[in-house]
């Protein structure tokens, strides 16, 4: 259901980048506007991934500076079927995680350390087993498309005020089919760009719930990210707000609702969409170990108190190293 109705709004994206042209009626501004927009996404496709690591100024990490989270990883991704992505982690207060790569053999995903110091083991687990699910689902190929078809059509509008307003073009609707295209067309590809990431992000709950195994889990990190994101402002975010899509939360300070804007779920939906998706699989295990063992409680390398605790967690000395020891 998902991905139909994912795959309509792609269609709706390509409807109006044609009807933008359409109401411009003449021909060179939109192909110049195409072959831009064609050259800088072709670009962006090869480039997206280091690009957006870079803006967040994020760090490679292996299983020998940092063993546990890069466990944690290897055996989600093994769970998954998929190829060993790389992993970062990003030096920021704020608890959030994304992946990025054009597909799956060229994945990464990072969390930043405020996740890792604020969530216990299952946790952590359950968020990398999300953002696992975006690389399976080929979630950012999607949103690259999106924001191509977004960018021409706001190069389209842009070009109206060049190409738009001659007497000698074709334009059906004169003045009223410039303001569409400057104005209206842009902003809905605005919106529908919003409704995509929306529907992947339920899509990708329920198959990081599969791959970590307990839906729970996810449910409980959704409500400490989110808690999170509330108190701690994400600068990087903040002077990338493009970027904003690709986290599990909105980093972006005072995004709280599922509004017309905002481009993630109401966390409240999708914890319940959680809990209802562990009353179908009954009994859970209760713990989880990278090694594939189960726990008897949710303690790991970031020295997670009892469950239910938000107060960040304090490291304990167990060899755990990463860029911000």
């Amino acid at each position: 259901m998902n991905m139909m109705r994912t795959a309509m709004l792609l269609a709706v994206m390509t409807a109006l980048f044609m009807g933008v042209g359409y109401l411009l009626g003449g021909t060179g501004g939109m192909m110049i506007a195409l072959a831009i927009a064609a050259a800088m996404n072709l670009f962006s496709y090869w480039n997206a991934d280091k690009m957006v690591l870079r803006m967040h100024r994020a760090q490679e990490v292996s299983e020998r500076n940092a063993p546990e989270y890069y466990g944690i990883v290897r055996d989600l991704a093994k769970n998954a079927g998929l190829p060993m992505p790389k992993v970062y982690i990003i030096d920021n207060p704020q608890p959030n995680a994304f992946a990025t790569g054009r597909n799956p053999e060229n994945a990464a995903v990072a969390a930043t350390t405020g996740l890792l110091h604020a969530l216990n083991h299952e946790e952590v687990a359950a968020v990398m087993a999300h953002e696992l699910a975006h690389v399976q689902n080929r979630d950012t190929l999607i949103m690259t498309i999106t924001a191509t078809l977004a960018g021409a059509i706001s190069m389209l509008g842009n070009f109206a005020l060049f190409f738009g307003g001659g007497r000698n073009n074709n334009n059906p609707f004169g003045f009223i089919g410039i303001l569409v295209a400057m104005i209206v067309a842009p902003f809905a590809a605005m919106l529908v760009q919003m409704a995509i990431s929306r529907t992947r992000e339920y899509s990708a709950d329920r198959r990081g719930a599969e791959i970590c195994g307990n839906p729970m889990w996810l449910a409980s990190a959704l409500r400490k990210i989110a808690m999170g994101a509330k108190r701690q402002v994400n600068v990087d975010a903040e002077r990338n707000p493009a970027t904003a899509h690709m986290f599990i939360i909105n980093p972006l300070n005072g995004q709280r609702m599922d509004g017309l804007f905002s481009t993630h779920p109401n966390t409240e939906n999708r914890i319940a969409a959680l809990q209802a998706m562990a009353q179908e699989m009954g009994p859970a295990p209760q713990g989880w170990s990278h090694s594939g063992s189960q726990q008897s409680g949710p303690s790991g390398p970031w020295g997670a108190g009892p469950a239910g605790d938000e107060r960040p967690a304090q490291k304990r000395d167990t060899g755990f190293k990463g860029p911000w020891s």
